[in-house]
């Protein structure tokens, strides 16, 4: 049962490069996160799935959501998800290029959040399959709160719209 004074957090997690031979990008996302775990209480962890990049990145990417619950507030809980992209060998240097690690607060239980650097709802979320698909594994009736729709119904507006996308000739 959650606190009062706790938040209920959706993250997603995303990976395509790896830091060794056994710190594959699946692997990277379960060290991420047990660390998140550390620091927040996880409700659900989505399985992992490989999905194709988006952008110039030629690696294909695994992607994973969690559930988390903690008393942090939105910039709090961004900076220790970008203390942790960092310890697990995060640069950020190029945009859509390969990461270890990449952590973004897709919805909380608070509804919308705009501040320095952080916009909750995730700007993009809602078309975006690779987030979609982890959340609806683990959070499917999460509601976003912009338009009021069910992450069951965004990820099936997304797969409509890519299927629209990719038969046109």
């Amino acid at each position: 049962m959650m606190q009062a004074s706790a938040h209920l957090y959706l993250l997603a997690l995303g990976s395509n490069r790896p830091l060794s031979a056994a710190r594959t990008p699946a692997r990277l996302i379960a060290e991420a996160a047990a660390l998140i775990g550390a620091r927040a209480r996880i409700v659900a962890q989505a399985p992992v799935f490989d999905t194709a990049p988006v952008g110039p990145s030629s690696r294909r990417f695994a992607n994973s959501a969690l559930l988390v619950e903690s008393p942090l507030p939105p910039p709090a809980m961004l900076a220790l998800c970008q203390a942790i992209e960092t310890g697990l060998g995060r640069r950020r240097y190029r945009r859509w290029g390969a990461r270890s690690m990449d952590i973004d607060i897709i919805l909380w239980s608070g509804g919308r959040w705009r501040g320095a650097g952080l916009t909750v709802p995730h700007p993009a979320f809602r078309t975006r399959p690779f987030v979609l698909a982890p959340a609806h594994a683990i959070h499917p009736h999460g509601r976003d709160p912009e338009t009021g729709l069910r992450i069951t119904h965004l990820r099936a507006r997304a797969a409509k719209a890519r299927a629209k996308v990719t038969t046109r000739g």
